[in-house]
């Protein structure tokens, strides 16, 4: 009869595990020490080893050649132990034997010795499912028992163990596996197996187990049983239902091209491949979260688990967009996924959401509005040349702010101050940010032992103040070291007139529209402060 891969493939030896280091190097050191526990808990992710560590270490406890970290695996004991036909190594499955009644048996399974071996060894499997009475019947077995017995409660949902018996058991938790040790593992039985596999087939197969060594072995085996002694990236692809590169493509397009009709073209095709929307919206976030991580450290990062023709899309997209961009793609995307668990017309919500990342791409940011707010002087736009973003609008109160295009600041800028100064103010220029170069071109700036003082005007504080990290970023890498930034506000000539509190008004009220964030805001916004409201009096 065939056997699975799964199992044909699984760890007889603590050095055959995948990852898992921490785990086995105390398990380990624990037998050579002769510091083994009475109780211990496995938790994490299914798939990860857990069961097969806790078989792992029975068989080094109760090997014939004594207890030991490296099991012979020839002896009675490790072979009936592999087979799960031990009788001294009882294996429970807690989802079927969750009762009081069935923990009852088991305390009186506890008081006998085992009938060969040197341990009588508990491996209870989803031990969060046991019942709290259960539970509690136990507790004094698992704090006081026998010599002779070791507990091994395996778990994925850690949280639902009851801290009295958490605390009397040594808990481990095990970790995802990595992507590359996925890989290499699958590597490694295709050769056994004299199987043919592309690189990126093996890479699809490894993202498809997210971590779980177990789902992708037995999406390798599906994927051998489909294909055969040969595998390619495209038909795993299919196999899986993986969404392909250039639909993925035709989703960045569409956002850098701010076109929602190409986007309603793109669900329009999905429909009609029968692509399940909550699937493609899963991978469109696993796309923006990549594409993030792109964008902050490179694309070459081990923080990205992706094939490397991926890696080499996601290195040519991440600069055509901000992090602030993608963090908000991805946040649309994640509340995406969510409304469509439960939306009665799947398509009509993923045309809506993936209209939401158009029009998200338009916004702007508050310190671009405050300064295109501001009123600067100087000749109208000329159009641009070519096709361009659209430029954003941000509404506050009673009339829109649009932000003005980069060349329309660029007419109005002061010649900064040469050295430092001036070069922070093209550093700026450099990383496209324009309107704090303006801001800082029309401020002082000194600069000493890492420290950048800017005295800013009242009007370009409040945006100076908000584009800190952007300041930090431009200053390190001229100075060639940490630096830190401080903005003060500088003296004012030409302070707007404050504004006098309605007659009547309280103290509080007065205050308030005294403020100079307060003015700042009415002189770039206008409206009208209808209410103040003290927040200590409710």
């Amino acid at each position: 009869m065939y056997q699975v891969i799964a199992r044909k493939y699984r760890p007889q030896t603590f050095q055959q595990v995948v990852n898992q280091e921490h785990v086995k190097q105390t398990l380990e050191n624990a037998i050579a020490g002769g510091r083994v526990a009475h109780g211990y808990i496995f938790a994490g992710q299914r798939g990860t080893g857990k069961t097969t560590v806790a078989r792992i270490l029975a068989k080094s406890l109760n090997c014939h050649k004594g207890s030991t970290a490296t099991p012979c695996l020839e002896c009675p004991s490790c072979k009936e132990i592999a087979a799960s036909s031990s009788m001294d190594v009882i294996e429970i499955d807690a989802a079927s034997n969750r009762g009081i009644d069935d923990v009852r048996e088991l305390r009186e399974n506890v008081r006998y010795r085992p009938a060969r071996d040197r341990y009588k060894v508990f491996i209870i499997d989803e031990a969060h499912q046991i019942t709290d009475a259960a539970f509690n019947a136990l507790l004094k077995t698992l704090e006081e028992p026998p010599e002779w017995v070791v507990f091994m409660l395996c778990t994925t949902e850690a949280h639902k163990i009851p801290a009295t018996i958490a605390s009397r058991c040594q808990n481990f938790t095990f970790q995802m596996v990595d992507f590359e040790h996925v890989v290499g593992h699958m590597r490694w039985i295709c050769e056994q197996e004299g199987i043919e596999a592309e690189p990126d087939a093996l890479s699809i197969i490894a993202l498809a187990g997210d971590g779980s060594i177990r789902d992708s072995l037995s999406t390798l085996d599906q994927a051998i049983a489909s294909f055969g002694k040969t595998l390619h990236a495209g038909e795993v692809r299919q196999l899986l239902g993986v969404v392909s590169s250039e639909v993925l493509d035709e989703v960045s397009g569409a956002l850098v091209e701010q076109s929602p009709a190409r986007m309603l073209e793109l669900v329009e095709h999905l429909t009609a491949q029968g692509q399940n929307p909550q699937h493609f919206c899963r991978e469109l976030a696993r796309f923006f979260r990549n594409l993030l991580v792109a964008r902050v450290v490179g694309a070459d990062s081990r923080l990205i688990a992706a094939t490397g023709e991926e890696r080499r899309r996601l290195s040519a997209l991440a600069p055509q967009f901000s992090e602030e961009d993608l963090t908000r793609y991805l946040q649309l995307v994640l509340n995406l996924y969510r409304d469509l668990q439960h939306a009665p017309h799947p398509r009509f919500h993923l045309e809506m959401g993936l209209l939401k990342l158009v029009h998200a791409g338009r916004l702007v940011s508050i310190e671009k509005a405050l300064a295109a707010a501001s009123g600067r002087p100087g000749p109208p736009p000329a159009p641009p040349a070519g096709p361009a973003r659209p430029q954003g609008v941000v509404r506050s109160g009673t009339h829109a702010a649009a932000q003005p295009p980069p060349a329309a600041v660029q007419s109005t800028r002061p010649a900064a101050a040469r050295g430092f100064h001036g070069r922070l103010v093209e550093a700026l220029r450099e990383q496209g940010e324009e309107f704090a170069a303006d801001a800082v071109a029309h401020s002082t700036v000194d600069c000493a032992e890492g420290v950048v003082t800017i005295q800013a005007p009242a009007d370009q504080q409040f945006l100076l103040e908000t584009a800190d990290r952007t300041l930090t970023q431009a200053a390190e890498r001229l100075l060639g070291r940490r630096a830190q930034i401080r903005v003060t506000l500088a003296e004012q000539t030409n302070r707007p007139a404050n504004v006098s509190p309605p007659r009547g008004a309280s103290e509080a009220t007065a205050r308030a529209l005294a403020h100079p964030q307060v003015e700042r805001f009415r002189a770039a916004f206008g409206g009208q402060v209808r209410e103040v409201r003290d927040l200590k009096e409710t």
